[in-house]
């Protein structure tokens, strides 16, 4: 299992962020590795929602079938994806609110490879560093996207 962990803080009210965020239709607009999505339950997002998305990493482009498991809106969101090769991963959306108005993103992915210990290794040594640079530039894509707005 990889994990990896991106935090945030965007001068947007809550509801602004987690408006964006739960909108499959926006992932474009600041996901870096997004590619596309269809298949998308209807809206607004429930849990039990679900939707298939095209990621391109490393010249590579996969699919992934998304599930919400856990929506405590506008705070927390839990996404269970299954992908190629029987791997998946679990994304877990995390916002709170402060005093001054601004919220705090906790963005946490953990990526399952196929392949048991040895797909473990492989996965870090392959997307690893990827991952976590592909997260904190999808989290500043979504500050600049939302101050931009302010």
């Amino acid at each position: 299992m990889s994990t990896v962990q991106a935090e945030i803080e965007i001068n947007a009210p809550i509801e602004t962020v987690w408006e964006t965020i739960m909108d499959p239709n926006r992932l474009g607009d600041w996901v870096t590795i997004h590619k596309s999505v269809k298949d998308v339950s209807d809206m607004p997002l429930r849990e039990g929602a679900t939707m298939n998305q095209a990621m391109h990493v490393r010249g590579l482009t996969f699919r992934v079938h998304w599930q919400l498991v856990s929506v405590k809106p506008p705070h927390e969101a839990q996404w269970e994806g299954g992908g190629p090769a029987h791997s998946n991963a679990i994304i877990r959306y995390e916002l709170s609110s402060n005093q001054d108005g601004r919220t705090q993103f906790r963005y946490t992915n953990e990526f399952h490879p196929p392949g048991g210990r040895l797909g473990n290794v492989a996965g870090r040594m392959i997307v690893g560093a990827t991952s976590e640079r592909e997260a904190k530039n999808s989290l500043s894509k979504l500050k600049a996207l939302l101050e931009a707005r302010s």
